[in-house]
């Protein structure tokens, strides 16, 4: 340029600057001929930008004319590194203060866990805007005093959706559910981010099919869900097993071309394989060439839980040869298709090889993995030898374990002792005390039952109910042990359930059940029994679903031994597939046989 001006000058050290050439932008800006406020205050930033706050403050005290903008910056950069007797020194000092050097002042308060002096000055503040309001909120949010958040809210004259949203998680994050649904509704406009919001604090706190209910609405509004409200539908889908709504949102990511990432085809996998869709699941699988280990060890555990031994060792073994290293959660996986299958040597061999070969020290889940492995084949001795020589303590995982395979195997002594082992560490759970309890009916031994009762009645210990749940049309539909009234098509259901107790006995089952308990009503337990959850969400699939479509079905507790019976029966004499997920693994139901061959 045969002539150069401040401007262009200013725009050659602020492209520097901007590319973090800060070396090159000091040159050229001691190189200038002149200097404007503009010059000073970019070489400012960039000082500031590169975390260089003392030479920041040297240039600062140099410029010849100090404007709000440099002064707000050097405040902001105080602030950044947590110096805010520096900032509060130039935000006094300040001549004349705008809304933003105020603002700046309050979010480094606020950045620095000093909300009440942010407070303070928010108060004196002489003009607020929406992003003063905002900082102040977030301060309270982030610091989890929501309810003083929710006053602030409540009293800003223009709510924004940034500061509703932020409230939302706010209250999400605090386990206050119904609060945080009060501010979605209240908010007029609402964004994509707004119903993110709303919908992860359902899907994290539990509320899944709320979750699903406000997707559904989400949509019939006309709102195109984004990115991050795809993934934590994904997330509900795969909880909720709801295999429909799974499907729709995997076309919109592929739509989108969000499904190249790996990180969503891990997610994908993760849904299908909790829906039971395992052919599904092996296509995303296949797929993705750039496999993550979360990839490998999500298929390794989906085949695990479907009973599907032979299939994990296979993905195991192609992880290894592919140069991917296994870590601990691979082992979970491998271990727990060698306990599902009754593949014994295999896992012995595997667990071996774990720190000799694969340089993966064994956990306290691994050992859990290995007594149950050891106990389901009847080796209840060697799942002992396992448990004395963990070099760790036993936790609830290897006792329970332990005490499961002792009671399929009538070893009642050793049981006990593993059930009283499960008290003291899980003194809420009520697992240990039903089983105990039945150990103790089994043997007459009613005092200790009725003392057992007593101790979780004083501890208000009770049980799960069970809960069953199936999708219909895309319509979740639940169900709970014995409480069939609940459901509008209860009469249906009713007779469906009839036609079935006469088609079982016709093939020699009892609908009634084998269990009697001495100590509590016997008509009670009868009903209750024929009205286990997943025996009515059986019945409304049969009723609902088409012959063609598996039916499934989940259940939030273990499917019991009745059951169990009952469905491999209905499955053959409707000629019905089965799919159900209980708490443990999945159970497919076809011709009279389940895919855990009895073995779970």
């Amino acid at each position: 340029m045969p002539e150069r001006n401040v401007v262009s000058w200013t725009a050659m050290i602020r492209g520097h600057v901007q590319e973090g050439m800060m070396g090159e932008a000091v040159s050229l800006f001691w190189l200038m001929p002149e200097k404007n406020v503009v010059s000073w205050t970019v070489m400012l930033g960039g000082l500031i930008q590169e975390g260089r706050i003392d030479e920041a403050r040297r240039l600062f005290d140099m410029m010849p004319e100090k404007d709000v903008v440099a002064r707000t910056n050097m405040i902001a950069g105080y602030c950044k590194e947590g110096r805010l007797s520096d900032a509060r020194e130039i935000f006094d000092e300040m001549p004349w203060r705008n809304v933003v050097a105020w603002t700046t002042m309050i979010t480094g308060y606020v950045q620095n866990n000093r909300v009440d002096v942010a407070r303070k000055l928010f108060e004196v503040m002489p003009v607020k805007n929406e992003v003063s309001w905002t900082a102040m909120l977030m301060g309270y949010t982030q610091c989890g005093r929501i309810e003083a958040a929710l006053e602030l809210f409540e009293a800003m004259p223009v709510k924004s959706v940034v500061t509703g949203n932020a409230l939302i998680l706010g209250f999400g994050q605090n386990g206050e559910v119904a609060k945080a649904r009060r501010v979605f509704n209240q908010m007029k406009v609402k964004d994509d981010a707004t119903w993110s919001a709303m919908i992860k604090v359902y899907e994290r706190k539990g509320f899944e099919l709320k979750a699903l209910d406000l997707f559904i609405l989400m949509q019939k509004e006309g709102i195109r869900p984004k990115f991050p409200s795809l993934i934590t539908i994904l997330s509900v889908c795969a909880s909720m097993a709801s295999l429909d709504h799974g499907r729709q949102v995997h076309a919109q990511l592929v739509r989108s071309r969000f499904d190249e990432a790996v990180y969503v085809s891990s997610v994908l996998l993760t849904m299908y394989i909790k829906c039971g869709d395992l052919p599904k699941a092996k296509l995303v699988f296949d797929k993705f060439s750039s496999k993550d280990i979360v990839m490998w060890n999500s298929m390794i555990s989906g085949y695990a839980q479907h009973g599907l031994g032979e299939e994990a060792l296979e993905i195991f073994q192609s992880m290894f040869s592919t140069g991917m290293v296994p870590d601990d959660v691979t082992f979970v996986g491998v271990l727990t298709a060698c306990s599902y299958t009754g593949k014994v040597k295999e896992g012995l061999d595997i667990f071996e090889s774990m720190k000799s070969k694969y340089m993966v020290e064994p956990k306290t889940e691994h050992y859990a993995c290995m007594v149950d492995l050891l106990g389901r084949a009847g080796k209840i001795n060697e799942a002992v030898n396992i448990i004395e020589k963990m070099p760790m303590e036993a936790d609830a995982a290897v006792w329970g374990s332990l005490l499961g395979a002792c009671r399929t195997h009538a070893k009642l002594d050793l049981a006990e002792v593993a059930a009283k082992k499960l008290l003291v560490i899980e003194p809420e759970n009520a697992g240990p005390y039903i089983l105990l309890s039945n150990i103790y009916a089994s043997q007459g031994k009613w005092n200790d039952v009725a003392e057992l009762r007593k101790n979780m009645r004083a501890r208000s210990v009770k049980k799960s109910p069970g809960s069953s749940w199936i999708e219909v049309e895309k319509i979740v539909h639940m169900f709970t042990t014995g409480d069939i009234r609940a459901h509008p098509e209860h009469s249906m259901i009713m007779k469906m359930l009839e036609n079935l107790d006469v088609l079982l006995r016709e093939a020699g089952y009892n609908p009634d059940g084998n269990f009697v308990l001495h100590d509590v009503d016997e008509e009670e337990k009868l009903y209750s029994l024929r009205y286990h959850s997943e025996k009515l969400a059986v019945a409304y699939g049969l009723l609902k679903v088409p012959k063609e479509i598996p039916i499934r079905v989940m259940k939030n507790l273990r499917v019991c031994g009745d059951c169990h019976t009952a469905i491999k029966l209905i499955a053959k004499v409707t000629e019905r597939e089965i799919i159900l997920r209980d708490a443990n693994r999945f159970h497919h139901f076809k011709d009279g046989i389940c895919s855990c061959r009895d073995y779970w």
